[in-house]
């Protein structure tokens, strides 16, 4: 099975009705698509409130894909708003119930940051996550390229597979350390997930003092022909997987929902139960 998505419902203006709330974005978004990912997870651990208000929102067969919070993954700067590391797991875990107990969680994202590099500290912590996290559906995503050194590539594959985590295949631009291959390689039979960040090479590395760096990262738009190479990873990716999940991280310019909705098109996929508010606003498009 393949699912398509996009990060985050809440700026994806092309898929909205005209007559919607800013309240009512996450069941519109359901209307279209059956996966999302959960990035407001990221900055800061949710509540359980607003996790059962987007169970209530979805499709019964809806999934989440949940980002880690950026205490997990070293991302916070400045200290933790918690007595223990112990704590912060435990209201992760915690938060994540609705989602469980509903059958709509897919899968944790522990996506690591760009200084995260291969050595045996970090991979110390990787095990430590695991361990504080072991009943839920873990992926991976690492941002620094060391992993993928062709004197490690391999060892991070097998460490991955011994260890249960699902990997967390990536394309994005190719601009050094701090961005990753794209290795369609999967590591647990059941899920793996594709995040489709764009190519903007010359917008992807912070130049530490434009502030606007964070609108332009993912600012690019999926020809055709890039559509249709990605289409293949994802065949190939088929045949290793069960299931395989595909998110469109290239909205800066707003490109995510139409490239998405094009994908879809390529590989022929339709899916039933969605959100009754099925609006083909896309229709003509290409």
């Amino acid at each position: 099975m393949i699912l398509v998505g996009l990060t985050g419902w809440g700026d994806h203006p092309d898929i909205y009705s005209t007559q919607s709330k800013s309240t009512e974005k996450l069941i519109d978004y359901s209307s279209h698509f059956p996966v999302v990912e959960l990035d407001a997870a990221f900055y800061a651990i949710q509540p359980a409130r607003n996790m059962r208000k987007w169970v209530s929102e979805t499709p019964d067969n809806f999934q989440f894909i949940v980002k880690a919070y950026q205490g997990i993954t070293g991302h916070h700067r400045g200290e933790l708003p918690f007595e223990s590391t112990e704590e912060m797991f435990a209201l992760y875990r915690e938060s994540l119930e609705p989602l469980i107990q509903a059958k709509k969680l897919g899968m944790v994202l522990v996506q690591f940051p760009p200084w995260f590099d291969c050595q045996k500290k970090h991979i110390s912590y990787i095990n430590e996550v695991k361990d504080q996290l072991k009943e839920l559906p873990l992926t991976i995503e690492f941002r620094h390229q060391s992993w993928y050194y062709s004197e490690y590539r391999e060892k991070t594959l097998d460490f991955l597979k011994n260890n249960n985590w699902i990997h967390s295949v990536c394309d994005e631009p190719q601009a050094g350390e701090g961005s990753i291959p794209l290795v369609p390689i999967v590591t647990r039979e059941d899920h793996v997930l594709l995040r489709l960040h764009g190519r903007n090479v010359h917008g992807w590395k912070n130049p530490g003092n434009d502030q606007k760096w964070r609108e332009v990262r993912y600012l690019y738009d999926y020809n055709l022909a890039e559509l249709t190479e990605i289409a293949d990873v994802v065949r190939l990716l088929e045949g290793q997987a069960e299931h395989v999940t595909v998110l469109f991280n290239n909205n800066s310019g707003g490109h995510a929902a139409n490239n998405a909705k094009q994908f879809m098109r390529l590989l022929d996929l339709e899916y039933e139960g969605l959100a009754p508010k099925q609006l083909d606003i896309f229709e003509g498009e290409w």
